[in-house]
Protein backbone atom coordinates (compact mmCIF):
# COMPACT_ATOMS: atom_id res chain seq x y z
CA UNK A 1 0.00 0.00 0.00
CA UNK A 2 1.30 3.24 -1.26
CA UNK A 3 1.54 6.30 1.43
CA UNK A 4 -1.10 8.22 0.12
CA UNK A 5 -3.53 5.19 0.43
CA UNK A 6 -2.03 5.15 4.13
CA UNK A 7 -2.89 8.92 4.56
CA UNK A 8 -6.54 8.14 3.88
CA UNK A 9 -6.81 5.54 6.05
CA UNK A 10 -5.23 7.15 8.50
CA UNK A 11 -7.66 9.94 8.24
CA UNK A 12 -10.65 7.74 8.03
CA UNK A 13 -9.85 6.10 11.56
CA UNK A 14 -9.11 9.86 13.44
CA UNK A 15 -13.00 9.65 12.89
CA UNK A 16 -13.85 7.94 15.30
CA UNK A 17 -11.13 9.00 17.15
CA UNK A 18 -13.02 12.14 17.11
CA UNK A 19 -16.05 10.76 17.90
CA UNK A 20 -15.23 9.38 21.42
CA UNK A 21 -13.00 12.60 22.03
CA UNK A 22 -15.70 14.82 21.54
CA UNK A 23 -19.19 12.63 23.02
CA UNK A 24 -16.94 11.23 25.90
CA UNK A 25 -19.20 12.18 28.69
CA UNK A 26 -16.27 13.73 30.71
CA UNK A 27 -18.54 14.95 33.68
CA UNK A 28 -19.89 11.31 34.60
CA UNK A 29 -16.31 10.50 35.43
CA UNK A 30 -15.53 13.68 36.90
CA UNK A 31 -13.32 14.58 34.68
CA UNK A 32 -12.87 18.12 33.94
CA UNK A 33 -11.03 19.49 31.25
CA UNK A 34 -11.05 23.28 31.67
CA UNK A 35 -11.39 26.27 29.47
CA UNK A 36 -9.36 29.31 28.40
CA UNK A 37 -10.81 32.91 28.16
CA UNK A 38 -10.24 35.14 25.66
CA UNK A 39 -11.23 38.05 26.37
CA UNK A 40 -15.13 37.70 27.32
CA UNK A 41 -14.47 34.52 25.12
CA UNK A 42 -14.49 31.46 27.08
CA UNK A 43 -12.95 28.34 24.86
CA UNK A 44 -13.38 25.20 25.99
CA UNK A 45 -10.67 22.58 26.17
CA UNK A 46 -12.12 20.08 24.69
CA UNK A 47 -12.94 22.16 21.39
CA UNK A 48 -8.98 22.95 21.04
CA UNK A 49 -8.72 18.90 21.66
CA UNK A 50 -11.16 18.24 18.82
CA UNK A 51 -9.32 20.97 16.46
CA UNK A 52 -6.16 19.52 16.76
CA UNK A 53 -7.21 16.24 15.49
CA UNK A 54 -9.29 17.32 12.81
CA UNK A 55 -6.56 20.10 11.73
CA UNK A 56 -4.32 16.74 11.43
CA UNK A 57 -6.57 14.97 9.48
CA UNK A 58 -7.20 17.85 7.14
CA UNK A 59 -3.72 18.03 6.66
CA UNK A 60 -3.73 14.28 5.32
CA UNK A 61 -6.52 15.37 3.23
CA UNK A 62 -3.99 17.80 1.54
CA UNK A 63 -1.03 15.92 1.28
CA UNK A 64 -2.54 12.27 0.25
CA UNK A 65 -3.48 14.38 -2.75
CA UNK A 66 -0.62 16.37 -3.43
CA UNK A 67 1.93 13.02 -2.89
CA UNK A 68 0.01 10.67 -5.18
CA UNK A 69 -0.25 13.46 -8.07
CA UNK A 70 3.75 14.15 -7.58
CA UNK A 71 4.91 10.72 -7.40
CA UNK A 72 2.32 9.40 -9.80
CA UNK A 73 0.47 6.89 -7.03
CA UNK A 74 -2.75 7.71 -8.04
CA UNK A 75 -5.03 4.28 -7.90
CA UNK A 76 -8.37 2.82 -8.03
CA UNK A 77 -8.29 2.64 -4.48
CA UNK A 78 -7.74 6.25 -3.46
CA UNK A 79 -10.05 7.10 -6.16
CA UNK A 80 -12.66 5.47 -3.79
CA UNK A 81 -11.71 5.79 -0.52
CA UNK A 82 -10.39 9.70 -0.84
CA UNK A 83 -13.66 11.15 -1.31
CA UNK A 84 -15.08 8.30 1.31
CA UNK A 85 -12.90 9.25 4.06
CA UNK A 86 -13.34 13.68 3.06
CA UNK A 87 -17.03 13.37 3.86
CA UNK A 88 -16.92 10.71 6.90
CA UNK A 89 -14.34 13.85 8.20
CA UNK A 90 -16.37 16.73 7.41
CA UNK A 91 -20.13 15.49 7.87
CA UNK A 92 -19.11 13.81 10.61
CA UNK A 93 -18.06 16.91 12.47
CA UNK A 94 -21.13 19.01 11.12
CA UNK A 95 -23.31 16.38 13.21
CA UNK A 96 -21.12 16.63 15.93
CA UNK A 97 -21.57 20.37 15.72
CA UNK A 98 -25.10 19.99 15.01
CA UNK A 99 -26.00 17.90 17.86
CA UNK A 100 -24.33 20.45 20.40
CA UNK A 101 -26.36 23.05 19.04
CA UNK A 102 -22.74 24.76 18.08
CA UNK A 103 -24.18 25.17 14.46
CA UNK A 104 -27.90 25.56 12.89
CA UNK A 105 -29.40 22.52 11.79
CA UNK A 106 -30.78 23.38 8.61
CA UNK A 107 -27.28 23.87 6.63
CA UNK A 108 -26.13 21.05 7.78
CA UNK A 109 -29.04 19.14 6.55
CA UNK A 110 -28.54 20.64 3.28
CA UNK A 111 -25.24 19.84 2.68
CA UNK A 112 -25.73 16.27 4.37
CA UNK A 113 -28.64 15.65 1.57
CA UNK A 114 -26.37 17.19 -1.21
CA UNK A 115 -23.46 14.53 -0.45
CA UNK A 116 -26.33 11.90 -1.08
CA UNK A 117 -27.84 13.26 -4.08
CA UNK A 118 -23.92 13.20 -5.49
CA UNK A 119 -23.47 10.17 -4.20
CA UNK A 120 -26.42 8.83 -6.46
CA UNK A 121 -25.24 11.06 -9.49
CA UNK A 122 -22.00 9.24 -9.63
CA UNK A 123 -23.34 6.05 -9.42
CA UNK A 124 -25.85 6.76 -12.35
CA UNK A 125 -23.22 7.87 -14.45
CA UNK A 126 -20.73 5.14 -13.74
CA UNK A 127 -23.38 3.02 -15.07
CA UNK A 128 -23.54 4.67 -18.12
CA UNK A 129 -19.80 5.01 -18.39
CA UNK A 130 -19.42 8.82 -17.71
CA UNK A 131 -17.11 9.92 -15.52
CA UNK A 132 -18.17 12.88 -13.37
CA UNK A 133 -15.22 14.66 -11.77
CA UNK A 134 -15.07 16.53 -8.85
CA UNK A 135 -15.21 20.36 -9.76
CA UNK A 136 -13.92 23.61 -8.39
CA UNK A 137 -17.15 24.33 -6.59
CA UNK A 138 -16.80 20.66 -5.05
CA UNK A 139 -13.43 21.88 -3.84
CA UNK A 140 -14.25 25.03 -2.60
CA UNK A 141 -17.50 23.51 -0.58
CA UNK A 142 -15.18 21.41 1.44
CA UNK A 143 -12.57 24.05 2.21
CA UNK A 144 -15.39 26.43 3.32
CA UNK A 145 -16.41 23.76 5.64
CA UNK A 146 -13.79 22.83 6.98
CA UNK A 147 -12.97 26.45 8.01
CA UNK A 148 -16.21 26.95 8.92
CA UNK A 149 -15.73 24.28 11.36
CA UNK A 150 -12.81 25.34 12.67
CA UNK A 151 -13.89 28.63 13.26
CA UNK A 152 -17.18 27.41 15.09
CA UNK A 153 -14.35 24.85 17.41
CA UNK A 154 -12.56 28.09 18.02
CA UNK A 155 -16.07 29.79 19.37
CA UNK A 156 -15.56 32.15 16.33
CA UNK A 157 -12.26 33.49 17.84
CA UNK A 158 -10.81 35.77 17.08
CA UNK A 159 -13.12 37.49 15.05
CA UNK A 160 -16.03 37.06 18.14
CA UNK A 161 -14.05 39.73 19.80
CA UNK A 162 -15.72 42.11 17.20
CA UNK A 163 -18.83 41.25 16.99
CA UNK A 164 -18.15 39.40 13.44
CA UNK A 165 -20.62 36.21 12.68
CA UNK A 166 -17.39 34.62 10.53
CA UNK A 167 -18.39 31.18 11.91
CA UNK A 168 -21.93 31.18 10.85
CA UNK A 169 -21.22 33.11 7.60
CA UNK A 170 -19.03 30.31 6.94
CA UNK A 171 -21.79 27.47 7.45
CA UNK A 172 -24.49 29.64 5.30
CA UNK A 173 -21.75 30.05 2.54
CA UNK A 174 -20.30 26.79 2.28
CA UNK A 175 -24.08 25.16 2.37
CA UNK A 176 -25.07 27.76 -0.55
CA UNK A 177 -21.13 26.19 -2.15
CA UNK A 178 -22.55 23.10 -1.36
CA UNK A 179 -25.97 23.72 -3.01
CA UNK A 180 -24.82 24.82 -6.47
CA UNK A 181 -22.25 22.28 -6.66
CA UNK A 182 -24.60 19.72 -6.14
CA UNK A 183 -26.84 21.54 -8.60
CA UNK A 184 -23.62 21.31 -11.25
CA UNK A 185 -23.59 17.42 -10.58
CA UNK A 186 -27.11 16.74 -11.23
CA UNK A 187 -26.84 18.63 -14.32
CA UNK A 188 -24.24 16.53 -15.78
CA UNK A 189 -26.51 13.30 -15.47
CA UNK A 190 -29.89 14.40 -15.54
CA UNK A 191 -30.40 13.18 -19.07
CA UNK A 192 -29.44 9.64 -17.81
CA UNK A 193 -31.76 10.22 -14.87
CA UNK A 194 -34.97 10.93 -16.41
CA UNK A 195 -33.83 8.74 -19.47
CA UNK A 196 -36.63 6.51 -18.43
CA UNK A 197 -39.34 7.76 -16.55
Amino acid sequence: MNLPNKLTIFRIVLVPLLALVWLFPYQQFGINLGEINAGSVSLPVINLIVLAIFAIASLTDMLDGKIARKNNLITTFGKFADPIADKLLVNSMLLFLACKGMVPVVPVFIMLARDTIVDGCRMIASQNGVVVAAGMMGKLKTVLQMFAIIFVLLNNLPFELYDLPVSTILIWLACFVSALSGYSYFAQVKEYIFESM
